[in-house]
């Protein structure tokens, strides 16, 4: 159950990811992270009576500061989406997000079997070969790849404070985390005097990439609860592959050979890691 939900996570977060970076091409970048978190929050808090879970200070402190991390990487995110090639963006940052919980999971703990190791290489080696595009990026794939590595950061942090909450507070983590992502990103439009107005026709498309990536959020905290930090972090990593199908099927844009072998090598770690889970 535990790699259906993060599989199942990687997909919404594709999803939610493809269609935050379409909204970035319409609307500027704090607008679309304001207005898709608050979408977010609105579903979460509608969730709370359904996956009840003990209010706990503690939890709520996790969730505050994981919301903060995860903002930061959405901003970065996003931008990113706006400004380079959303084949290069995603990938880029999955692996960092990817890395960071690892690290942690095998630090605090984790010990994952030899075929599960396996897994989690294979899988950061196929996010790493999903990422290669072919040349004539120039600058603008440089400053992306920066900008992905700084948000990849942002998104592993995210992971790992939101595992550090007690799994019987429910659902109030991440609450907590939408509380502070939204009040932190709309202090920073105020202080920057950005509009929070959306482009025209675009509401639509980021209050989908706000609700798709609040259930991608759910079914992590559900994966992480009984699978450990390391393993799951991997495979919720892997949500490139939706994303780089989208962007083929609705933006054009072509995958080379080394992208497809890295799908191909994803569909394979998440065989292994299911195998010895």
């Amino acid at each position: 159950m535990t790699v259906i939900l993060a599989t199942a996570c990687a997909i919404v977060y594709g999803t939610a990811d493809f269609f935050g970076g379409l909204a970035t091409r319409r609307s500027r970048v704090l607008s679309v992270v304001v207005l898709s978190q608050i979408a977010g929050l609105v579903l979460v808090a509608g969730l709370l009576p359904l996956l009840p879970g003990t209010y706990d200070a503690g939890a709520m402190g996790w969730g505050l500061a994981a919301g903060l991390s995860g903002a930061a990487g959405l901003v970065l995110f996003y931008r990113g989406l706006a400004t380079g090639v959303m084949s290069v963006v995603a990938p880029t940052t999955a692996v960092t997000s990817a890395v960071l919980p690892v690290v942690f999971g095998l630090a605090t703990g984790d010990r994952p079997g030899f075929w599960a190791l396996t897994g989690v290489v294979l899988a950061l080696g196929s996010v790493l070969l999903v990422s290669q595009e072919g040349g004539g990026a120039g600058r603008a794939t440089t400053s992306s790849v920066l900008t992905s590595l700084a948000a990849g950061a942002g998104f592993g942090g995210f992971f790992i404070l939101l595992s550090m909450a007690p799994h019987e507070a429910g659902l109030w983590p991440l609450l907590g985390a939408r509380l502070s992502s939204v009040s932190a990103v709309a202090l920073l439009a105020l202080a920057t005097r950005r509009t929070l107005r959306p482009g025209s026709g675009s509401l639509y498309v980021i209050v989908a990439a706000g609700v798709l990536d609040m259930v991608a959020n759910v079914l992590y905290l559900l994966a992480q609860r009984d699978g450990l930090l390391s393993l799951v972090a991997v495979l919720v990593s892997l949500y490139p592959a939706s994303t780089l199908l989208l962007a083929r099927q609705v933006l054009g844009e072509r995958l080379r050979a080394v992208q497809l072998t890295g799908v191909g090598c994803a569909l394979v770690a998440v065989a292994l890691i299911a195998a010895a889970h």
